[in-house]
């Protein structure tokens, strides 16, 4: 007899949050990236032209977590012409132990943006200043609030900006955010005007050309590219390889659907050159910033360890809150092979 969790978007949201514990977790999985034998198979990416459509399954075993996450995650861009969201997704937690099922989310991305977000904060955390107080966001959707509420966890932050195509989005979060955190929050129009002075930068948008030039960059900052997670998007000029420390969150990874990938296919950086990972910096095998002037940037573009991570965490919290639903799955012995 096997006994499944089954949890859906609304038992996630109430026993799963944006906290400490689940930074500390995804940057576990980061850690043991760089210090154990993780198995991390590449991306499987499904594209449907017909529908605007792609799906991508990540997952990831690491050993110290009990549970192996295997993640589906559609995102059908028209879907919102037919009042449905663009993003869904489900991830199905196996015992690391003996291959059954444990559990079933059924979130709808939910755990998703939440690890996502965990990695921004692991990111600021092991690369930005300790003092760092201002920080910059492109984007206005759930990510960019999200990604804000991450530092909020990790640095001091006093102020911040946001910067949209959509400024009128851009004035709503930020007036969200201040009233949520109590911080003072502004909507720049200028996308240049929104980086001077910001000690941490974060872009969170679909862009398939740069939005942040190089030369805007200035030393002391932090930058965090989230939004390069297919071959098709790009947010940040291939000059800036020039003037930062990289990081990668999988190297293999960033060269084929990073901003590392738009920059080698720029002629911006040799195909062939080596880089840090943040799992390695996590526990000090690399430097990540090298001193209070020099600019880091983060390269994110969403790992299986993270799904791993954010999965046995839900698993952990439903137990404990008895959250969801349990269901017995009979298993019917068979012979040896």
């Amino acid at each position: 007899m096997s006994r499944i969790s089954i949890l859906m978007e609304k038992d996630l949201r109430a026993i799963v949050k944006l906290d400490v514990s689940a930074v500390d977790c995804v940057e576990q999985a980061f850690a043991a990236l760089a210090t154990k034998a993780v198995a991390m198979p590449p991306i499987l990416r499904l594209d449907i032209p017909d529908f605007r459509g792609e799906v991508d399954v990540k997952t990831a075993y690491v050993p110290g977590f009990d549970g192996l996450a295997i993640k589906v995650s559609p995102g059908f861009f028209d879907n919102p012409k037919i009042g449905l969201p663009s993003l869904n997704g489900l991830m199905i937690l196996l015992s690391a132990k003996t291959g059954l099922v444990e559990a079933l989310f059924l979130d709808n991305g939910y755990l998703t943006d939440v690890r996502t977000a965990a990695a921004g904060a692991v990111a600021a955390r092991h690369l930005s200043r300790q003092d760092a107080c201002v920080a910059t966001i492109f984007g206005a959707g759930m990510q960019a609030r999200l990604q804000l509420a991450a530092l909020l966890l990790v640095r001091p932050i006093t102020a911040a900006r946001i910067w949209s195509r959509d400024h009128a989005k851009a004035q709503k979060l930020a007036t969200d955010v201040a009233r949520d955190h109590g911080i003072e929050v502004a909507a720049i129009a200028d996308p240049r005007e929104a980086v001077r002075g910001a000690d941490i930068i974060v872009t969170t948008t679909p862009a398939e050309q740069p939005i942040l030039m190089a030369e805007w960059l200035e030393p002391g900052q932090h930058l965090t590219a989230m939004g390069s997670d297919a071959e098709h998007k790009n947010e940040i000029d291939p000059a800036a390889f020039a003037r930062a420390t990289y990081v990668a969150d999988r190297l293999s990874q960033t060269r084929i659907l990073g901003e590392l990938h738009h920059a080698i296919k720029a002629g911006a950086v040799a195909s062939d050159r080596q880089f840090s990972e943040l799992g390695a910096v996590i526990v000090g095998k690399a430097v990540g910033r090298s001193s209070a002037e020099a600019i880091t940037f983060a390269d994110l573009t969403g790992t299986g360890v993270q799904d791993t991570a954010i999965a046995n965490l839900a698993l952990a919290r439903a137990k404990d809150a008895g959250g969801g639903q349990t269901i017995e799955n009979d298993i019917k012995m068979g012979d040896a092979a």
